[in-house]
């Protein structure tokens, strides 16, 4: 197959399922969404020659779950006061979470062929002033778990039911800033707040256990007063699961570890930590998009 350039790609706007679709529907509706994020954003990456396609893929998973089956939000709502907020703390991801809007039609799909050029509101990073749908200018990490503690405050203190989820990364952990913030939500018992951690090993350059090791991060997260649940971070039905269901600990914090791969599922990138932020050539832009079915129908399964 031939890549089409981002301008020229088409990508399916992925709506929100009624309640009478069953848990199987549901993540097959995601996991559908989270291919056709994908096919989209290797590309756009590809032709941008700059981006974070391994963390992207990484997180992908989570995104697409969170935005259609999980937040409180739609494009019509994006602005009411009492919508959920979602936080991507490693903002450098920003191209999933582009496409990830462009897939639930926050975004126009045809504006992520400007991704990263001169004047694009596409940034590097997300601006909450130039994108719809963003919450917080994110990029330097630690940031963006603080801020969503902020806002879970103030929903409690306006007597709201809104909800606060925030993605952070493992090596962004390392930051002390996120330690400070999870002891304050844990102090203030936020437990409209969720923590959800891109638990794949990997940050720029090395591992995180060669980096600087956060040990047994299930412990850390608890010892700090949160509740702690693990998950597949790329099964869709077990992350609807966790991300719709209520607080861990009633009155605390929910801090979820999602196991996942950097790059998953190409098998040339798929935990390769080079792919940090290495873009894909034109062969290799050609193989991913094989390995996600870019040339069978949206919504169609692969047979064996």
């Amino acid at each position: 197959m031939t890549a089409l350039a981002p301008e020229h790609a088409t990508m399916p706007v992925a709506g929100r399922l009624g309640p009478e679709a069953s848990p199987a529907e549901v993540a097959a509706h995601v996991a559908e969404a989270a291919r056709q994020i994908r096919i989209q954003d290797v590309t756009v990456v590809h032709h941008a020659g700059a981006g974070h396609i391994g963390g992207d893929f990484s997180a992908i998973d989570v995104l697409a779950t969170l935005y259609g089956a999980v937040l409180r939000i739609t494009p019509e709502t994006v602005d009411d006061p009492e919508r959920d907020r979602f936080f991507l703390s490693k903002g450098h991801v920003a191209g999933a979470l582009y496409t990830t809007l462009a897939a639930f039609g926050f975004l126009p799909v045809a504006d992520l062929a400007t991704f990263l050029k001169p004047l694009s509101a596409l940034n590097g990073h997300p601006n909450r002033r130039k994108v719809s749908g963003v919450e917080a200018n994110t990029g330097p990490l630690g940031h963006g778990l603080p801020v969503a503690v902020g806002h879970a405050l103030a929903a409690r203190l306006d007597g709201s039911p809104r909800r606060t989820f925030v993605l952070v990364g493992d090596g962004e952990l390392q930051e002390g800033s996120n330690w400070e913030a999870m002891m304050t939500a844990a102090h203030q018992g936020l437990e409209n707040l969720t923590v959800i951690v891109d638990r794949n090993h990997l940050q720029q350059g090395a591992t995180t256990e060669d980096t600087n090791d956060l040990g047994d991060l299930a412990a850390k997260a608890a010892a700090f007063g949160l509740g702690v649940t693990e998950v597949d971070g790329h099964d869709h039905a077990a992350l609807v699961a966790v991300l719709s269901a209520p607080p861990v600990v009633p009155g605390r914090p929910t801090f979820v570890i999602a196991h996942t791969h950097k790059g998953h599922p190409i098998s040339f990138m798929s935990d390769n930590v080079a792919w940090h932020h290495k873009v894909p050539s034109a062969a290799q832009l050609e193989q991913a998009l094989t390995e996600l079915g870019a040339d069978r129908p949206a919504g169609t399964k692969e047979t064996s």
